[in-house]
């Protein structure tokens, strides 16, 4: 399967290690001499140029491609990949910063097949993205992590807050939000906690009860 990471920066250069580790036919696409030269260093083909220009993109195989990552850490350059993309026969996937205002996720969300925050969720959530799957936190999961699920009590802290904004410091990151009642799903920007909301972190060993203070104030 062929695919094309646009942007070998911290999230492109993981993923595109990830998927060749899986058996993918992974070609980078990058305009930065040192991430060009870090990249060819490490194996993969790639092509020096603008990603979101169609005449690169066509040089790096696009038309033969299953799928299209826009990892940039400009949001415009990604968006432009994922136009570009969505006119070929490939699945599109585009990465946000998790600061985005929401009016910025809508009207960039409808140009990709899948949107994501590499920030929160690092290189396991673009692989999947890229290659349509469910995010399985487990694959990436060491023995200095776990899994944790909150419920947001009606005198928590961080109510009001902004899921993206709450920080943990390196105990742990919130990687998925739901309403009560509904399903855990990524938050949108802007996404304020409620009393009753689920919250799915993956927590640092050790670390469950100061994530439980910050969050929902029990000792």
């Amino acid at each position: 399967m062929l695919i094309l990471v646009v942007g070998f920066g911290r999230v492109g250069a993981r993923t595109a290690r990830v998927l060749d580790a899986e058996g993918h036919d992974v070609r980078v696409v990058d305009n930065d001499r040192e991430k060009v030269h870090r990249a060819r260093e490490r194996g993969f083909h790639v092509t020096d140029g603008d990603g979101s220009v169609r005449s690169v993109l066509e040089e790096a195989g696009i038309d033969d491609a299953r799928a299209v990552g826009g990892l940039t850490g400009s949001v415009e350059t990604n968006h432009r990949i994922c136009r570009i993309g969505s006119t070929y026969d490939c699945r599109t996937v585009m990465r946000l910063s998790e600061d985005v205002e929401r009016d910025t996720y809508e009207r960039y969300e409808k140009d990709a097949d899948a949107v994501i925050y590499p920030e929160r969720f690092g290189a396991a959530g673009a692989k999947t993205a890229i290659l349509g799957g469910d995010f399985n936190a487990l694959d990436d999961l060491t023995e200095g992590l776990q899994l944790l699920t909150v419920t947001v009590t009606a005198s928590a802290p961080v109510i009001g807050d902004h899921v993206n904004e709450v920080d943990l410091g390196d105990h742990g990151r919130i990687y998925a939000h739901g309403r009560d009642g509904d399903p855990l799903t990524i938050p949108l920007p802007g996404t304020a906690i409620e009393a009753g909301d689920r919250l799915a972190l993956l927590v640092a060993t050790g670390s469950i009860e100061d994530v439980e203070a910050t969050l929902i104030g029990t000792a």
